[in-house]
């Protein structure tokens, strides 16, 4: 080892020192580990920072807020295309609508002043909104009759404890209060059944304009499990309801698969009431007279014959060709290359007539 040493030369024997010096101090190689000849990058390195955790969560979009929105960063670009999935316009006035309808139900039901306030209308995807719900709380699970197909409401325990003590006689100004650790009573269950039926005739009732659908209860469940309506994937409509009865009160969230809202889905596009896409009424009933007044030709084909090329360019002024029809046969009506009507001929005033007897339905050209 030691004829090795000497036969180094001074550049290799000061690299060796400096390897030694970075085995004895760990810290010190650290910190020169990246550095080299070069200053640049000693400059570089010097005014590097570290990100402190709030500018990591603000890069990455991950928001602390009560409403969860996740509006900047990596996960905007990820929720992206589910934000602008689809807007539908005519939900807003559907939505408003139950707002106006529910307030007066809701009144009737409790006898007591309630205010409903519609607080978003938004697009989420089902397993995530499933993942979301604050538990314990009461889902109402609906079907829509004529769409043949299902929709779920969520009650808050919030606004279940309110229910139940305003219907059972509870005093005003007191808060309702939540036991926590306990499942629902039958009673309890039994009372929120009959609101969610009551909530459920008055969103009947905002559908009604636009198309008729009779939304009635399904179950009730207490575990999102046994709640799936459809893929976790899939696109739902999501409406926020705040219910107020004086200091107490709840939410009410009301989610609709975009699967359900398909049979209607052109209504629901609409800008307002009545809208007609890409048509014009005026327009359509001038075509219609118009076309009403217009002249068609029409051609009788009394008989038809296939006969040889060279027998035709034999034919003469005279010739006499045969056919195999009768007086009884029924013709052919043409209009253009196209078959209508067949009928039977006949005279009328010293004119040729034709009696229409049946219809020819035009055949469809089979395309491989």
């Amino acid at each position: 080892m030691a004829e090795d040493v000497k036969d180094m030369t001074a550049e290799e024997a000061a690299k060796m020192k400096e390897w030694d010096e970075m085995s004895e101090n760990p810290d010190k190689s650290a910190q020169t580990s990246g550095g080299g000849d070069d200053s640049d990058l000693d400059d570089d390195e010097s005014d590097a920072r570290i990100l402190n955790q709030d500018e990591i969560d603000s890069l990455l979009g991950f928001d602390d807020s009560e409403d969860g929105a996740q509006k900047s960063g990596v996960m905007a670009l990820i929720n992206s295309a589910l934000v602008n999935y689809e807007r539908l316009p005519m939900l807003d006035i559907v939505f408003d609508r139950l707002v106006r309808l529910m307030s007066t139900s809701l009144r009737n039901l409790t006898s007591d002043n309630v205010e409903v306030s519609l607080d978003q209308v938004s697009t989420v995807r089902f397993g995530d909104y499933m993942n979301s719900i604050p538990l314990p709380a009461m889902l109402a699970m609906f079907k829509a009759e004529e769409w043949d197909n299902n929709g779920l409401m969520v009650i808050d325990s919030a606004l279940i404890y309110s229910v139940v003590d305003v219907l059972l006689g509870g005093r005003k100004g007191t808060p309702a209060i939540r036991v926590e650790g306990r499942p629902y009573t039958t009673i309890e269950s039994r009372l929120i059944e009959r609101m969610s039926s009551v909530v459920l005739s008055d969103l009947s009732s905002a559908f009604d304009p636009l198309s008729p659908v009779s939304f009635s209860l399904d179950r009730m469940e207490t575990n999102p499990r046994f709640a799936a309506l459809t893929q976790a994937s899939n696109a739902c409509v999501l409406a926020r309801l705040r219910v107020d009865m004086g200091d107490r009160g709840g939410r009410v969230e009301i989610l609709i698969p975009y699967a359900t809202l398909e049979p209607i889905r052109e209504l629901l596009l609409q800008m307002f009431m009545g809208e007609k896409f890409g048509r014009d009424s005026i327009w359509e009933t001038h075509l219609t007279n118009e076309l009403y007044e217009t002249d068609v030709a029409l051609q009788a084909v009394l008989g038809e014959k296939t006969l040889p090329l060279d027998e035709i360019l034999n034919w003469k002024p005279g010739s006499t060709v045969m056919f195999n029809s009768r007086p009884s046969d029924r013709v052919e009506v043409r209009c253009g290359d196209f078959s209508m009507y067949t009928a039977t001929m006949g005279q009328k005033q010293d004119n040729l007539a034709m009696k229409i007897n049946t219809y020819i339905r035009p055949k469809i050209n089979e395309t491989s």
